[in-house]
């Protein structure tokens, strides 16, 4: 169901300049820079509280930074709403509307992002959601809402979609099938920004790789590159921040 979105060179569809955002005392994100291409698999790792979800939420249009500046899709991060239509978000942590079922819900978002429902069907097959098409989305099981919220992000075709942690709920068969999919979708000329703490999908799947370590990239690059020593991703991982450390 995802459109062939490929066209000719372009410039990145995420540039983020020295961008910081605290929370109190704590600097959540300091200084922040980097740029993500078109057609990218960008894998953003860090420990937990590194800055993850907080880098999300800001380039997603739901928190202001403190200062700096970035692009998304075009738009600079002073228009969330125009953010908000351009990109699919997965969140790390979903919350559904507890009286909406599955289908009435994929029927919402599509009603919100002036898209026909035509695809909602498809969509509630492909995550294995047909027979609970009609269950409300507060008696639905965790890993049932993280495919729902997967297939909102996704059914209106996007150029590029942020996933925070989007394989933490599901079982090993619906991760392969979600994984392939994803793979399409690059293949198509899609964009994906994907936080997650499986590091072994993330060394089969990205292109490219930014760990961060309490606010601050301590690496980035292609994974060709940044793997060219004969390291594994995740030793790659544990000796950067245990040096940051």
């Amino acid at each position: 169901m995802i459109e062939d979105i490929s066209a000719h060179h372009t410039p990145p569809v995420i540039t983020v300049d020295a961008l910081c955002k605290s929370f109190g005392t704590v600097q959540a994100v300091s200084n922040l820079t980097l740029s993500v291409e078109k057609g990218a698999f960008f894998g953003f790792l860090g420990p937990n509280g590194a800055g993850k979800t907080t880098t999300i939420r800001m380039l997603t249009g739901q928190l202001l930074p403190d200062s700096g500046t970035a692009t998304v899709a075009g738009h600079e991060l002073d228009a969330p709403i125009d953010i908000k239509k351009a990109v699919g978000i997965v969140p790390e942590i979903t919350l559904l509307p507890s009286f909406l079922s599955a289908k009435e819900y994929l029927e919402f978002v599509c009603a919100v992002r002036n898209k026909d429902t035509d695809s909602v069907d498809h969509w509630l097959d492909f995550v294995g959601l047909s027979g609970s098409a009609h269950i409300l989305c507060k008696d639905l099981s965790q890993g049932m809402k993280q495919k729902l919220s997967f297939s909102a992000a996704f059914i209106h075709n996007p150029s590029l979609v942020f996933l925070d942690e989007p394989f933490a709920d599901v079982d090993p068969l619906m991760q392969n099938t979600l994984k392939t999919f994803l793979i399409s979708y690059i293949e198509k000329g899609g964009t994906i920004f994907l936080s997650t703490h499986i590091l072994e999908i993330a060394e089969k799947l990205c292109s490219h790789i930014a760990i961060i370590d309490k606010g601050k990239i301590i690496q980035k690059g292609t994974l060709t590159h940044l793997l060219e020593n004969g390291k594994d991703l995740e030793t790659l991982f544990l000796d950067l921040v245990t040096a940051h450390e």
